[in-house]
């Protein structure tokens, strides 16, 4: 009985389930003085943002190497402010999980 030999084949790519947003007015009603507060999960295996007890909550997929986390963070908020990534910075806690973005606009 001959056998036959399987070649290996890569799975096809899933797709990235879409990021869990909130309201963007509901958002913008917690930027202070162009800053908001957040407390970051990286590497998370989805993206999303909740608002708890005053407070907002981001997890990201990327991992805190090199500033990856931190430039997954600023992209979603501002996806989520409907801003361009350039309005959102990082203004304090570059190591740190409870970060302060500078909004402009």
């Amino acid at each position: 009985m001959r056998r036959r030999l399987l070649r290996w084949r890569p799975l096809p790519k899933m797709a990235r389930p879409r990021a869990d947003l909130p309201d963007p007015a509901a958002l913008r009603a917690l930027v202070r003085e162009g800053r908001l507060a957040v407390r970051v999960t990286p590497g998370a295996r989805s993206e999303s943002i909740g608002i708890a007890k005053g407070g907002i909550i981001v997890k990201v997929c990327a991992r805190p190497r090199d500033g990856a986390a931190n430039d997954a963070v600023c992209k979603l908020v501002a996806k989520a402010l409907g801003l361009a990534t350039s309005r959102i910075r990082l203004s304090r806690g570059a190591t740190s999980r409870d970060k302060v973005l500078q909004v402009d606009g």
